[in-house]
């Protein structure tokens, strides 16, 4: 297992994280990621950290803090083994401060993570979502109380906007607050806005990137093909909803390519789209889903080799989108605006 450094902090994490968005099941769409139960969970962290991967990612929304439950019972005894992350600021609840990032909600919230993992400490600690009703200095300065009162280890934000996360940013600076380490958000061959913005702010800002949902809203499985419908996966249990929409077309246009790589490697679909992630600049750590052992094993088996130059052009190529104003008047003139990566 390769570990990198996360953002700008001292903390080494492993380059998969195990996502634990299938523990539960609890609720419509949480039911069609899946149904882990805390037997299933065990094995999974063991095999997790059997590998050397010791990195878990939570949310206090995920099947109504079921899953915050499940693995802190499937961790039970292994705490000082293994990191955490965890997120706020998603109504948890109908009352106006079940939401948000208010001091009032991520006290409770943190403290309420904390009682279902059933531990002392949450390593890194997400806003999930953007509150743009709360203070920037409410916000950073109730993470720093936490941060100081050794709740939480490092703080880091989800699906921000970039003038969102500079803002905090910038008020962490001013006021002298913990600052955001980490920025968690979704990318994949199918979508890769995040190039066009967030990833320079990253690698300008020593932000580390956490990627979720790599596998494009599990349309990268390899449970679909150009002109077949697909018959197994989220997709076909009608887990698209919530997703990206992609456009039919596009998504089959990178498929093929991903296929022709996947014949000259010997790789399945889904290792090739881990791989190419691991090769983009700011990526430190991806989140990966699991309902059962095998498919754990097979998304590890996208570490310990590389896509060669000419399997990540290729894949470039195929994966290309042409960015939004003014991304795309700016890569006119990288020799004053630095592209991170080639449009």
């Amino acid at each position: 297992m390769e570990y990198r450094q996360l953002g700008r902090s001292g903390l080494k994490v492993p380059v998969l994280s195990l996502g634990t968005g299938t523990f539960g099941g609890k609720g419509e769409m949480f039911a069609k990621w899946g149904t882990t139960d805390v037997k299933e969970a065990t094995r999974l962290v063991d095999v997790s950290l059997e590998s050397g991967l010791n990195f878990f990612d939570t949310a206090d929304i995920y099947s109504s803090g079921a899953s915050e439950e499940i693995l802190g019972q499937a961790i039970r005894g292994r705490r000082n083994d293994l990191l955490i992350s965890s997120k706020a600021s998603i109504p948890t609840g109908p009352g106006p401060n079940d939401r948000g990032a208010s001091r009032h909600h991520l006290i409770r919230a943190c403290e309420a993570s904390l009682k279902r993992l059933g531990t002392d400490h949450i390593d890194l600690y997400f806003m999930h979502i953007y509150d743009a009703l709360t203070p920037a200095e409410e916000v950073l300065g109730t993470l720093d109380d936490l941060v100081r009162a050794g709740k939480i280890r490092y703080i880091g934000c989800s699906n921000f906007s970039g003038w969102h996360v500079m803002k905090a940013l910038a008020t962490s600076e001013r006021h002298g607050l913990g600052r955001y380490v980490a920025y968690q958000g979704y990318y994949s061959l199918i979508g890769r806005e995040y190039e066009w913005e967030l990833m320079p702010l990253a690698l300008e800002q020593g932000l580390g990137t956490m990627v979720w949902s790599p596998l494009g809203w599990g349309r990268l499985t390899g449970k679909i093909r150009r002109g077949q419908a697909a018959t197994a996966g989220r997709i076909a249990q009608g887990g698209a909803e919530g997703g990206p929409l992609v456009d039919e077309e596009y998504l089959y246009q990178v498929i093929d390519a991903i296929d022709e790589v996947a014949r000259e490697t010997g790789r399945s679909v889904p290792q090739i789209a881990l791989n190419w992630l691991l090769q983009r600049p700011t990526v430190c750590n991806i989140v990966v889903g699991a309902r059962n052992e095998e498919q754990l094993k097979h998304n590890l088996g996208a570490l310990d080799w590389k896509l060669t130059a000419e399997q990540l052009a290729k894949l470039d190529a195929a994966s290309r989108r042409p960015p939004v104003y003014p991304y795309w008047h700016q890569a006119g003139f990288e020799d004053r605006i630095p592209q991170p990566t080639s449009w």
